[in-house]
């Protein structure tokens, strides 16, 4: 376990079953246990990054409340634009599953186009409007916005928990949002995508639709994503946002210490 956890094999970057059943003199089967016991995984890595938002507390009690108590008379949409979905096809043709065989398709496949998809996901509701446009500008970022105040009744507020990406902040969006003031923006802290609850809802779309799908041409990725979109908002399901904001906080704070004397 030391060993596992402190050290490293001196011709690899991570122990095996094989050099660390070598380095401690233990069949590869029992340092297999072991490992499974204490659920460690020497060949698999993580990614993480923490904000460095000088707001950073400030956001995320601004953008939690919103998820624990919204204002009433009012909207609460998750918004953010998912760029450059590809539409992609595979060079030859998909095989399909078999009993005792996976789907199989060729690992190349050729580009035939770009799009991205505007989405403002309602979070107490789990409804989606959405909008598809060519290219990822302020411009149809405005259009959408133009599209949400549509679509939203009149008589409510709409706050609108958003990123820091640059054409959410230009000066003719923020003159369209003076002219529109039951508009309000919830700016994320920067780097800190994970508490935004659309980008839970783009990992579905993903998941079930784009990842392995195949397109011959955009208008086809465009019409199979507005058909997953419409058949979402027939039975849609908001996300439960479960951590307060001292305890999403609390559980940074002890990540931080965790890694504070890690690395070199």
């Amino acid at each position: 376990m030391v060993a596992t956890l402190e050290e490293i094999p001196k011709n690899a970057t991570h122990w095996s079953r094989k050099s660390m059943a070598d380095h401690s003199g233990l069949s590869k089967s029992t340092i297999g246990r072991i490992w499974r016991k204490f659920q460690l995984k020497p060949h698999l890595t993580d990614t993480f990054k923490l904000s460095t938002d000088p707001l950073f507390v400030e956001k995320i009690y601004d953008v939690v409340g919103l998820y624990f108590n919204p204002p009433e008379g009012a909207v609460v949409l998750s918004v953010d634009e998912k760029s450059q979905i590809q539409a992609l096809d595979r060079s030859q043709p998909v095989l399909p599953m078999m009993p005792g065989m996976p789907e199989r398709r060729t690992h190349d496949y050729v580009r035939n186009g770009l799009t991205t998809l505007f989405a403002a996901f309602d979070v107490a509701t789990g409804e989606v409007i959405s909008a598809l446009h060519r290219r990822h500008r302020a411009a149809e970022f405005k259009k959408f916005l133009i599209r949400i105040d549509k679509e939203v009744p009149a008589h409510l507020q709409v706050h609108l928990i958003v990123d820091n990406y640059g054409t959410h902040k230009t000066p003719a969006i923020k003159a369209w949002l003076g002219k529109h003031p039951r508009f309000q923006l919830h700016f994320t802290p920067t780097g800190s995508s994970w508490i935004n609850q659309v980008e839970r809802w783009f990992g579905f779309l993903a998941d079930q639709m784009i990842r392995r799908g195949a397109h011959k041409n955009v208008q086809a990725l465009e019409a199979d994503i507005r058909t997953w979109v419409k058949n979402w908002n027939e039975d849609p399901k908001p996300f439960i946002w479960t951590k307060t904001a001292e305890e999403t906080l609390d559980s940074l704070a002890r990540f931080c210490r965790r890694i504070s004397g890690a690395g070199h």
